[in-house]
């Protein structure tokens, strides 16, 4: 597996990049050392009050607005997703959604996507509860083609 979502909401399960694990028991997250972990908001609380082992993975994307991610979990880099400007992955517009990436993040091969803007194409749902999915798609698909073409 080159990816997990944790706590991912059965309907984007079509929408998931390929190679992309959809994990919904916190146990299975120890179980490996991911290349690249997304955390619901959902998950990530639920993550926070769950017990068990240590969950490792190279990047991590998490919601920016929780206090504190769950201390069990562990990251070379943390990708933060979220409306705040203080999030590396937010949107610049809600009413036509624009995916914008405020600074340079890294992708599990190695490349890294530029800060710049993504205008999206008709999406499956609100774009802002999207956004770990939209990450996902941004940091696995091929730079050389839209990683939103649904």
């Amino acid at each position: 597996m080159n990816a997990a979502i944790y706590d991912c909401p059965r309907e984007w399960e079509p929408f998931l990049p390929a190679g992309t694990r959809r994990v919904r028991r916190a146990g299975e997250l120890a179980e490996h050392i991911w290349p690249l972990l997304a955390l619901t908001e959902k998950g990530c609380r639920a993550l926070a009050e769950a017990e068990g082992g240590g969950i490792i993975c190279r990047l991590l994307l998490a919601p920016g607005d929780l206090p504190a991610l769950p201390a069990r979990v562990r990251a070379e880099a943390v990708i933060s997703y979220g409306l705040s400007p203080r999030d590396s992955l937010t949107l610049s517009s809600l009413a036509d959604p624009v995916l914008c990436v405020q600074r340079a993040l890294p992708r599990p091969d190695g490349a890294a996507v530029e800060p710049q803007e993504f205008p999206l194409p008709p999406l499956p749902g609100p774009a802002e509860s999207l956004l770990p999915l939209l990450g996902l798609r941004l940091l696995q698909m091929p730079l050389t083609r839209s990683p939103f073409l649904w």
